[in-house]
């Protein structure tokens, strides 16, 4: 029998090794701006087409290569980076894999231009699908300029599957994001389709977090610094009252490199868990410094996540920091008595440390002043009248004679909140708590959740409502302004047709700023700064074209809004009229966020409760 098992040609496996580095654009734009940071550039500019479709180019002022090393570069594995394995655990660089210019080669069309700093003339190289198709000396200025043209050419598979321009120039100023985050030092600048949407000069970090987020986010941002011979902690968390649902900003970074980490992101929550409501998080940006032999990047090709090796122990100091930093800056609620105005009084009379105390007023305890015989001077007697009764006369005239009856009844104190009354119900539906209806049916007893029952149904008449005919917008008087974050605008504009089909109107300021100038009619109480962004987020979840998304939290947000409340007391008619609503829909069980309407309790589980 024949041998079986070949080597697979560079081509084919730099193809392969292509899928877990190069996955979108926004993976070209990453390898590409860690290699000039890694070369010690000062500054970087960013240039893509089409969300780097049709072309990407990354142009830095750094140390630039050789004719050699232009040529080497390409190959996979060539690196340098690291020279022996002991060197993983000493790492300082962005890279080291040797992997990622191989895979970009192997699914694009690459020209690089190189000199450095003490060369005369560079190097111009051209690669296409691995194949070196042109290397010839040039006049070129110090660092290296990158051009990667028509990604994923050779893979028609893997370019069909990308997803639209604006979801994935999102992708890369999400990436670019991260970079810049953490080298606030370098400067950078994004261009897209000739149309700058980022300049960020060398600057400090504070300033270079407000540079990409908006000046708004400097407010809500509190600083952080801790040093112990185990890791240096440093950066900014928000404040509580600054937690939201959505888009909140969270970064992790660890010896200048982004990284996602899970257990980490837990220590934050536990820090932040009783200062804000369930299911809301703040924005935090964490600065980790450690030992590079205590952790090892080397697990993904993507060099996000990193294991530590005394997790448990950066866990409790990254716990610790949060929370001595929340506390330092009066961030936790405290009790604060208002006692201005109030007089001081003294906890003991003759304690040194009392308030000095006036002379007591000297005072007879025989005085009656109504008493007119009283023996004392002018002074102390009032005024006598002997004829009172004609300021009396008239008075009783036109009022029943009868008196006091034991059943006449008076407002007592709990008829001050009519509503805390309980309802004397003698229909079939009976309210519990002021918050649950429970009713009767075939199968045992039903209850259910009067607020939820109600969400369901205004979500119903609402969504109706918006399908049926074009939302009708209401002009703002004073036009709210809403700041987005870079990777946030492409988004925005995709759905920007969704939303003023829903009534939204919103003009660009410039800078992620816009101005809301219409909102749809029947919003009031909600805040339409809110509104926009927690839809903009959605999208974002979402990845695509989200009209009937946004319809959906839109009619969402305003059931909510007009439900009625938990402890709301509903007569006989109402509880019908909610009922009945109820079983006119589509899906009664469940709100549209999935949040249970209604539960049965059995008869016959009724029946073992008195067995």
């Amino acid at each position: 029998m024949s041998d079986i098992i070949r080597l697979l040609p560079d081509s084919v496996a730099n193809q392969i090794a292509a899928g877990e580095v190069i996955q979108r654009p926004a993976s070209v734009v990453k390898e590409l701006v860690e290699n000039a940071v890694d070369a010690g550039a000062r500054h970087i500019d960013v240039v893509v087409t089409d969300a780097g479709k049709t072309c990407i180019q990354v142009i830095d002022d750094g140390k630039g290569m050789s004719d050699t090393d232009a040529r080497l570069a390409f190959e996979r594995h060539a690196t340098s980076k690291i020279r022996e394995a002991s060197d993983l655990f000493a790492l300082h660089t962005m890279g080291f894999r040797g992997e990622a210019l191989a895979s970009i080669a192997a699914v694009a069309q690459v020209e690089l231009r190189t000199c450095q700093e003490e060369g005369q003339l560079g190097t111009a190289i051209t690669v296409s699908g691995s194949k070196v198709e042109s290397q010839e000396a040039t006049a070129c200025p110090k660092g290296s300029n990158f051009s990667v043209k028509n990604l994923f050419f050779n893979v028609p598979a893997r370019r069909k599957f990308l997803k639209s321009n604006q979801t994935e120039l999102s992708n890369i100023l999400t990436e670019f994001e991260r970079i810049v985050l953490v080298n606030p030092d370098i400067s950078f600048t994004l261009h897209h389709n000739d149309t700058e949407v980022l300049n960020l000069p060398a600057i400090q970090l504070r300033q270079r977090i407000m540079g990409v987020f908006g000046k708004k986010l400097n407010q809500d941002l509190l600083s952080m610094d801790v040093e112990t011979t185990m890791v240096k902690i440093h950066g900014f968390i928000g404040r509580p009252e600054t937690a939201r649902k959505k888009g909140a900003h969270q970064f992790f970074f660890v010896n200048g490199r982004y990284m996602r980490h899970p257990y980490f992101h837990k220590a934050v929550a536990d820090a932040y868990e009783a200062l804000v409501p369930a299911g809301e998080q703040v924005s935090y940006f964490i600065y980790f410094e450690v030992d590079p032999a205590n952790i090892d990047v080397n697990i993904h090709p993507t060099k996000t996540e990193i294991k530590f090796e005394n997790e448990q122990a950066v866990w409790q100091i990254l716990s610790a920091a949060i929370k001595e930093t929340l506390g330092r800056f009066n961030a936790v609620p405290s009790i604060d008595f208002d006692t201005e105005g109030m007089p001081d009084i003294p906890a003991f009379e003759n304690s040194p440390y009392s308030v000095v105390q006036p002379p007591k007023p000297a005072y007879d305890p025989s005085y009656n002043p109504f008493n007119t015989s009283s023996s004392h001077g002018a002074s102390y007697a009032p005024r006598q009248h002997t004829d009172w009764e004609p300021f009396y006369e008239g008075l009783g005239k036109g009022i029943p004679e009868q008196g006091f009856q034991e059943t006449d009844s008076f407002p007592s104190l709990y008829d001050a909140h009519p509503a805390e009354k309980v309802v004397e119900n003698t229909a079939q539906h009976y309210q519990y708590k002021g918050s649950y209806i429970l009713t009767s049916v075939k199968s045992g007893l039903m209850i259910i959740d009067q607020q939820r029952a109600h969400v369901r149904i205004l979500y119903d008449l609402y969504m109706g409502q918006m399908k049926n005919r074009q939302s009708v917008s209401q002009r703002m008087l004073f036009p709210d302004m809403v700041h987005f974050a870079p990777s946030e605008v492409p988004v925005l504009e995709e759905v920007m047709d969704d939303l003023t089909a829903l009534g939204f109107e919103l003009d660009s300021l410039g800078g992620g700023t816009y101005s809301i100038n219409a909102v749809p009619s029947g919003i009031e109480g909600l805040n339409p700064e809110k509104l926009v962004t927690d839809m903009v987020h959605t999208a974002i979840e979402k990845g695509c074209k989200v009209k009937e998304e946004l319809q959906s939290m839109l009619a969402l947000a305003l059931a909510k809004a007009a439900a009625i409340v938990p402890g709301q007391v509903l007569t006989n008619e109402e509880m019908n009229n909610l009922v009945d609503g109820l079983f006119g829909v589509s899906t009664p069980n469940y709100t549209p966020d999935g949040k249970t309407v209604l539960a049965v309790l059995k008869e016959e589980d009724i029946e073992k409760l008195f067995k």
